[in-house]
């Protein structure tokens, strides 16, 4: 009685067992430090609790995320995502003024590299020599 009592329990718990490993490990893809050496720009994104504090920009509060550029101090903020799946979120982002914005999606390639495709809406740019430069459609960013 107590072999099959055990078996039972077994094979109840096994299924929630697997889910909350599966839940655990996908729990961080959208999560962390994201950096593309090609353009020396970053992004810092959280799109699971999406509580990321901008640095001297605490006044807009906790957002998604952002895109930051290494040679300048503005951002391109995170005002929402959306999880899609295990690869693909979908991002709304504005400008630190506020006066542009777009939508976008972010794909996972694999567990260290990412896509930033810019869809709708403005063209995110950075400064470079006193100049706007057009990011490219699409980024690609490695996970650090």
């Amino acid at each position: 009685m107590r072999k099959l009592l055990f078996l039972f329990f077994t094979i109840c718990c096994l299924p929630m067992m697997a889910q909350a490993q599966k839940n655990d490990a996908d729990s961080t893809s959208f999560k962390g430090y994201l950096y593309n050496k090609e353009y020396n720009v970053y992004l810092q994104i959280d799109f699971y609790h999406q509580n990321v504090i901008v640095p001297r920009q605490e006044v807009y509060g906790e957002m998604a995320g952002y895109f930051g550029d290494c040679q300048d101090g503005r951002k391109w903020l995170f005002t929402s995502a959306t999880i899609k799946n295990d690869h693909i979120a979908e991002i709304e982002i504005i400008n630190d003024y506020g006066s542009e914005d777009l939508k976008a999606t972010l794909t996972k390639v694999n567990d260290s590299t990412f896509v930033l495709h810019q869809g709708e809406g403005s063209t995110i740019k950075i400064a470079r020599n006193r100049k706007w430069v057009k990011m490219p459609k699409d980024l690609t960013f490695s996970k650090r």
